[in-house]
C-alpha cells in the first residue's frame, strides 16, 4: 500500500530532506526555488524536474531573471514508496539528482561524486 501524505506533510518532508543535504551540495544554490506540485502538467511520469539554465550554461546571469525551479511531484513520489522511509529515500534521491542538474552535472558525474 503506498504512503499517503497531504501536500503540507509532503512539503515538510521535502524541507527536512533538503535541510539534511550536505552543505557542499547546497551552499552554491542561488536564484533557485524548490516547489512541490501534484503532477507534471504535460502528463509525464516524473519524480522531479529542474527548470532553468544550469550553472555551466550561464553567461551574465542573476540580474532580474526569475529564479530557476526544482519541482518535486508529490503523487509520483507517493506511488513509488511503500513506507515512509522509502519515501524519504526517494525524495532525497530526487533532490540530489535535480540539484545536480542545476550544477550542470550528468548522472555519471553524480555517481562519481557519490551524490547518487
Amino acid at each position: 500500500m503506498p504512503v499517503h501524505l497531504s501536500l503540507d506533510e509532503f512539503e515538510t518532508l521535502v524541507e527536512r530532506e533538503l535541510d539534511a543535504l550536505p552543505s557542499e551540495m547546497t551552499d552554491g544554490l542561488e536564484n533557485l526555488v524548490f516547489v512541490v506540485e501534484d503532477e507534471p502538467e504535460d502528463g509525464e511520469e516524473l519524480l522531479g524536474r529542474y527548470e532553468g539554465v544550469d550553472l555551466t550554461q550561464r553567461g551574465q546571469y542573476g540580474f532580474g531573471e526569475l529564479p530557476d525551479r526544482i519541482v518535486l511531484f508529490r503523487l509520483a513520489h507517493l506511488r513509488s514508496a511503500e513506507t515512509l522511509d522509502d519515501l524519504r529515500d526517494e525524495v532525497h534521491t530526487t533532490l540530489v539528482h535535480e540539484i545536480g542538474h542545476f550544477y550542470g552535472l550528468d548522472d555519471d558525474r553524480l555517481h562519481e561524486l557519490g551524490w547518487a
